[in-house]
């Protein structure tokens, strides 16, 4: 568990984590050294002169003083270290996300990595400023112990050393047993998430079906899951609870009567057996907390494990001497790419020569929204070569790259900020000329003046304060005002009414001009001003020209088309 947290801090952030570790260590070692000064306190007390033990009692004064001493200053240092380590924590984790490949951000992972960046670091950082001082005294204060009862009676302490392997078995056989368990409920409870999500999404389908007080049984199903899954967590606790608690109450009763027994027969003396039993009594305590304390760490475990496979995944490399490339044209050479156990593209060549069109069309799932994914290098191919500029995007510095690519899709993500905000996003030092200037060409003036607050008009989480029209807008302004030279487009008005429609169109049109475009359609009738089309099927170009070229040869991309005239299509 220490190991795993070490590595998931880092070196730099790992330092505090083991001088909280070795301070801690230290105050269990005192505490369980003071207890061996109660024989010469008890010995006078049971003798003929009671006052010799003064001496002791001060040096036992002494001594426990400074185990409150060390205990306050290590707990202070564990809870130091631990929030210091969670703004560190953050920092880290933000870093890395940053550093990935965008491909790698799909929806489920989105959310699993909003929840880990929430509660999963908490937890984890809880464990340096709650967990870790109670569980290194569960472990160090009861060895400690055995190792005085050892030194005053090797019979006692050698009874009580016969415990240490059997509650450390117990310890591991529970965090096995356990640890199915663990991921079984998480994966329940992250189904039923889902389903909850989706029970809530789904209202409006359920109320139009009539089903609207009835139970969602795909819910239903998924709560009755979790509930038998956290059951089965609870009952693999139980032995190991139950079995620790055995051995402890076992331990103190065969030092009570083997203690007893030596005593009665004169091998050793009362304030010896006093102390001992005293001594197995405060080794029970933490022994019997190590249930409590290790069902929190494997809980905080799971969370670390989750979070060490993030920090694990590999970000895309940078090239050691980045290449500046020179213009920006576009082209893809003999390109496979595999998405998952999908084939995605075989042998994919095509080429977008500078300041040039092309639109990319083709079926459901052929791999056009992937096509621009691969240009501005949210993955890397499998393959071939991507090159911008005649450069592989892989020899571009990823900053220098992003900034010669502007990027509009379909769904629209706007922070949670200001119109002014979203928009500065493009270009954050931009004048406030040419914000208005972008603005104006987007038509997204049309909507800040009607809207309460103007520029600073709050656009809600993701936009939603927005209506799908207004948030391309902002998308459109936000990439007039970076000025890429080259422009990738995933068809942004295939979700808009007639009148969104025309202003969104107006102002994709002013972003084109002039620059290199890569657009990916999906209503046939955006595609005809394009320098030349590309249909896209099976991995593969099948089709490549100007519109009316494709439509003389009457062959994939002539189906496309008259498909999409027909009134079907159309609604």
């Amino acid at each position: 568990m220490i190991r795993m947290l070490l590595h998931v801090l880092g070196h730099d952030h790992a330092r505090p984590v083991r001088r909280a570790v070795a301070l801690m260590t230290m105050t269990s070692i005192v505490e369980g050294l003071s207890y061996a000064l109660l024989v010469p306190v008890l010995r006078p007390l049971f003798g003929s002169n009671p006052a010799d033990a003064l001496p002791w009692l001060i040096t036992f004064g002494g001594a426990v003083a400074i185990y409150a001493v060390l205990r306050y200053v290590s707990d202070l240092f564990g809870f130091r270290a631990g929030t210091t380590l969670l703004r560190g924590m953050y920092h880290r984790l933000g870093d890395h996300l940053a550093r990935l490949p965008l491909g790698w951000y799909s929806t489920g992972r989105v959310g699993e990595v909003s929840v880990l960046a929430s509660q999963g670091v908490l937890e984890t950082m809880g464990v340096i400023a709650h967990l870790l001082a109670p569980y290194i005294s569960a472990f160090v204060t009861p060895v400690t112990i055995v190792g005085v009862m050892l030194a005053f009676n090797w019979q006692l302490g050698l009874a009580a050393l016969v415990a240490v392997p059997l509650v450390a078995a117990i310890q591991i056989w529970t965090g096995r047993s356990m640890a199915a368990g663990d991921a079984d409920r998480h994966e329940r409870d992250t189904e039923a998430t889902g389903r909850v999500i989706e029970f809530l999404q789904a209202q409006p389908v359920l109320r139009v079906g009539g089903r609207s007080v009835q139970r969602f049984a795909l819910l239903d199903d998924a709560l009755r899951e979790l509930q038998r899954a956290s059951r089965r967590t609870v009952l693999s606790v139980l032995p190991g609870m139950i079995g620790l608690t055995l051995v402890v109450q076992a331990m103190f009763t065969v030092l009570l009567v083997l203690g007893a027994y030596l005593a009665l027969g004169g091998s050793v003396g009362v304030a010896e057996v006093l102390t001992i039993l005293v001594l197995a009594a405060r080794c029970a305590d933490p022994v019997l907390s190590l249930a409590d304390i290790g069902g929190k760490l494997r809980a905080a475990r799971s969370e670390l494990a989750r979070l060490d496979a993030v920090l694990r995944t590999e970000p895309l490399p940078e090239a050691p001497e980045p290449i500046q490339p020179v213009g920006h044209g576009l082209d893809v050479e003999a390109v496979a790419f595999q998405h998952g156990d999908r084939t995605v593209f075989d042998d994919l060549s095509l080429s977008v020569p500078e300041g040039q069109r092309l639109a990319v069309v083709g079926p459901s799932g052929a791999g056009k929204s992937t096509l621009l994914q691969l240009l501005a290098r949210f993955h890397d191919v499998d393959a071939g070569a991507v090159r911008v500029g005649g450069v592989d995007v892989r020899a571009i510095d990823t900053e220098v790259l992003m900034a010669q690519i502007a990027i509009v899709f379909q769904d629209v993500y706007l922070f949670d900020g200001t119109i002014e905000d979203n928009v500065r996003l493009g270009r954050p030092e931009a004048t406030e000329a040419e914000l208005r200037t972008a603005a104006s060409a987007a038509r997204l003036d049309e909507v800040i003046k009607r809207l309460p607050g103007g520029w600073a008009a709050n656009v809600g989480e993701g936009g939603a304060l927005l209506s799908g029209g207004e948030r391309q807008r902002v998308s459109i302004a936000r990439a007039l005002l970076k000025n890429a030279p080259i422009v990738l487009l995933d068809e942004v008005t295939s979700a808009l009414d007639s009148v969104n429609e025309t202003a969104v169109q107006e102002g994709i049109e002013r972003l084109m001009a002039g620059r290199t475009v890569v657009m990916v359609a999906h209503r046939m009738r955006t595609v005809q001003r394009a320098d030349r089309i590309a249909f896209l099927d099976g991995g593969r170009i099948v089709e490549e020209g100007r519109h009316d070229e494709l439509l003389r040869r009457a062959g994939r991309y002539a189906d496309f088309w008259n498909a999409s005239l027909t009134p079907a299509a159309h609604d």
